[in-house]
């Protein structure tokens, strides 16, 4: 008989989207029968603006909780919500190959931000992708939204969506406080979610992380279960093992280990990017903007990574020269979550 995974997830299409991936990967690498279990979060129920929620675990107690009951076996999170510090009990025992770590603009026109007029307004829901917006354009109106990804696709004059047609029906529930149809000109939104939902088609622009650093995690999944059914000799812990992909692993620890430092939570204006070069060094980037865009910290730092402890350690040290050159007088550190 296969064992029996009940893999936890949010509610919203996206989510679904990401956990169905996640499952049927799991299910071609081990005799498992796998079954999904809705979970809904904080992140889920208020509608209220991200930052002033408590931090990134608005999307990840509720299915920690899931975890530690019983409720289910594995948890599906994006990594970019995953809080830095780790929960007792629970391990993230893969990290499958990462998307798009990019950022993407979806404009009216088949604008870019460089072709945005002045005074556009511009939707995110996202401190970071807000101050790094402030910094490249002081002349556009940054509006705070939330809702799921096909509400705020909406919200842009003049771009059509339609439903996906193997989408399952999902809503967020920022969606219904989101805000009217075609008030904005653009929207930011992270380029892996776009592609997972099959909506490329809206991007007008993929923004280089030059001009606009990813959030830490974005575009990777975190798969997590109960510690001891990680190290457990089972057909789920080998699916995991083979799922996980140790360069987008180590990239993220580094990226993560960046935040951890600073003790940014979700309402600093932070990002990191990692990426392996073609000698096998371990490149890592890292911006702290203020959050109005007036000033901007961006440092660079690389060297080998041959495990997850020398990736988080090249993280540290970015992030202590961030502190030394002064990120602590930009964004609102210590306050990690």
């Amino acid at each position: 008989m296969p064992q029996t995974v009940r893999v936890g997830t949010r509610a919203s299409t996206l989510a679904l989207t990401q956990t169905g991936h996640v499952a049927d990967a799991l299910a071609a690498l081990a005799d498992l029968a796998v079954e999904t279990v809705r979970v809904r979060t904080e992140g889920d129920r208020v509608a209220a603006p991200l930052a002033s929620l408590g931090g990134t675990g608005v999307f990840v107690t509720a299915l920690r909780d899931a975890l530690l009951a019983g409720r289910c076996d594995v948890a599906v999170h994006s990594l970019k919500d995953l809080p830095t510090q780790p929960a007792p009990g629970l391990t993230v025992a893969a990290v499958p190959p990462r998307a798009d770590a990019r950022d993407a603009l979806c404009a009216r026109d088949g604008l870019t931000l460089a072709t945005l007029p002045p005074g556009a307004r511009v939707g995110t829901g996202s401190p970071r992708r807000a101050a790094q917006l402030r910094a490249a354009r002081p002349d556009l109106d940054v509006v705070d939204v939330r809702g799921n990804v096909e509400t705020r696709l909406r919200r842009v004059r003049g771009l059509v969506v339609t439903p996906a047609s193997d989408a399952p029906p999902a809503p967020d529930a920022g969606a219904a406080a989101a805000g009217p149809r075609g008030d904005l000109d653009a929207v930011v939104l992270a380029a892996a979610g776009l592609g997972r939902l099959g909506r490329l088609g809206t991007v007008t622009q993929l923004f280089d992380p030059d001009l606009l650093a990813p959030a830490p995690g974005q575009g990777a999944l975190a798969v997590e279960v109960r510690t001891a059914d990680a190290d457990a000799a089972s057909p789920l812990a080998q699916a995991l093992r083979a799922l996980d992909d140790a360069p987008t692993r180590r990239a993220v620890v580094a990226e993560r280990a960046v935040l951890a430092r600073l003790e940014a939570g979700c309402a600093a204006p932070v990002g990191a990017w990692g990426r392996f070069d073609g000698a096998g060094a371990l490149v890592l980037d890292a911006v702290v903007c203020a959050t109005d865009g007036t000033r901007v910290l961006r440092r660079s730092a690389s060297g080998p990574a041959p495990d997850d402890a020398a990736a988080h350690a090249l993280g540290v040290a970015l992030a202590q020269q961030l502190v030394d050159d002064g990120a602590a007088d930009l964004a609102p550190l210590g306050t990690s979550s």
